[in-house]
Order: C-alpha cells, then structure tokens, then sequence
C-alpha cells in the first residue's frame, strides 16, 4: 500500500548523506529553530558538532541529542567571539539572528548596532578565525544563513536587511579567497520558515500593520509565495547538509533560495 503527502507537505526525512565522519562543525544559533535542524542533520551525517548559543539550556539540549559540545556564547561580544578556539572547524555555519520590527525613524540606533554585531560582524570573525584552519587541511564549508532578505528587502526590517544584504556580500568574498584552499562559502536564503523568531515577528507585524496574526501570515508573510506555507527548518537543514557534500566543491559564492516561490516573481 502506498500514501502520498499533500502537495504542501514538507518532504520525506532524508538519508544521512553526505558521510561528514572526521569532521567538526560549528553551527551558531543551534538552540532552537534552524540553527537546531542543522546542527542535527550534521550529527546525523557523523559530524562533530559544536552547537554555539546564548540560550544555555537550548544549547545543552543539543549537545546531549548530537554527543557534541555546547558553547555558551553571546555573539554580540566579539572579544567573547574572538576567544574561540576554531581551528578545528571544518565546517561553520553561521546561523545566530535576532530581528526588530520597526519603521526606521523610530528604529532605536542601539538595536541597529546591535543586530549588525551579531549577524554580520560574528560571522566574520568567526570565519577569520576558522580560516586558517580550514586551509592547513585544504578543505571547509562555510555556510551562511541568510534570508531571502538578503536578496529582497521588507518594510520596518531596516537592520535585519542591511545585515543580510551585508552576509551576502561577505559570503561572496569568502568564496573567492577561500578557492584556491579547497574552502567554499555559499548562502541559504529561506523564506519564512516555522521559528520561534518566526512566530515573535508574526505579532510584532500584527501591531505594525494592525492586523491579526492569521492576517499576517496569510496576507504579509505568504502574500508573494507561491506555495502557501512557512518553510520548516529540516529543510534547511537538508540544503545545509548537501553544501557539506563533496560534490558540491565547485558550488560556492552563489546562494540557494528556499523561499516557495517568493523571488520567482
């Protein structure tokens, strides 16, 4: 007997491919949402995982589920940042964001500086401090997590697109730099995906746009989608673990929208 999913269901768990044995991955942002499928799916595929976040008891958590680290960290202290030893890491991924939902002149200068310091600057250092690494052993994976902010921009979101726009281009030169040494660096761009930081931005917009929360999501978040549903972080977490494949070395500066449709437009 066989079933079939509705066409707006997620798709079937994945295998654990790529085979990740040997190598260490340094996902930020793990203890929750996306940052927490990622740094799964990489234990699923025989990475040791080192699971970075301020949320102690989240990152904890994950550490017991993948056998890996947990590392207590608050990404907006770069000399915090700058003390981690990441000469280990294989793989970074650069997943830690915050958001502020607010029209630019009542947008507080501190909380800008704020989500730059965590979003753009963090990531970064850390990949200046993997580098070196990464290029001793001819081999690395940078993977960002940016959004499809980092390709479009929204309304009262001044320092979550600017930090992503910025991501991007960072991205980009982390890909030229780190060719020549075996290191690729590409973007993740979802759309809106089934987050905790999804779910405080559905009644931040319900207050902005004076709308209720089902009104957000079915007529500001899922307005331009094609495919009438929020992303759910395992499938980031898949498209994050094929940019780790070894068949993928030669993808690197670009980004992979994950985004139903959004952009297509």
């Amino acid at each position: 007997m066989s079933t079939s999913s509705s066409p707006l269901s997620p798709s079937p768990a994945p295998s654990a491919l790529p085979d990740l044995t040997g190598r260490t991955a340094l996902v930020t942002g793990a203890g929750s949402g996306i940052g927490r499928a990622i740094a799964l799916r990489l234990a699923a595929s025989g990475a040791a995982v080192r699971a970075l976040d301020l949320d102690a008891d989240g990152v904890r958590a994950v550490a017991r589920a993948t056998g890996g680290e947990a590392l207590v960290v608050d990404l907006s202290d770069l000399d915090a940042v700058d003390a981690l030893d990441l000469d280990d890491v294989d793989i970074l991924v650069n997943c830690a964001g915050i958001q502020n939902v607010s029209p630019i002149e009542n947008f507080p200068p501190e909380k800008f500086s704020l989500m730059l310091r965590i979003m753009l600057e963090a990531p970064f250092r850390l990949v200046r401090g993997a580098l070196p690494g990464m290029y001793r052993r001819s081999w690395g994976r940078v993977v960002n997590v940016s959004s499809v902010h980092g390709l479009r921009a929204s309304a009262y979101k001044s320092a979550y697109v600017a930090a992503k726009h910025g991501l991007e281009g960072l991205s980009k030169v982390i890909a030229m730099e780190g060719a020549a040494h075996g290191v690729t660096s590409n973007c993740l761009n979802p759309g809106y995906v089934r987050t905790p930081l999804v779910e405080r931005q559905i009644a931040d917009q319900a207050e902005v746009h004076g709308i209720s929360e089902a009104e957000v999501v079915g007529q500001v978040m899922l307005e331009s989608a094609a495919v009438k549903r929020l992303v759910e972080p395992e499938e980031i977490a898949e498209a994050a673990a094929f940019l780790c494949a070894p068949h993928t070395s030669a993808m690197t500066g670009t980004s992979l929208v994950i985004d139903g449709g959004w952009t297509a437009h």
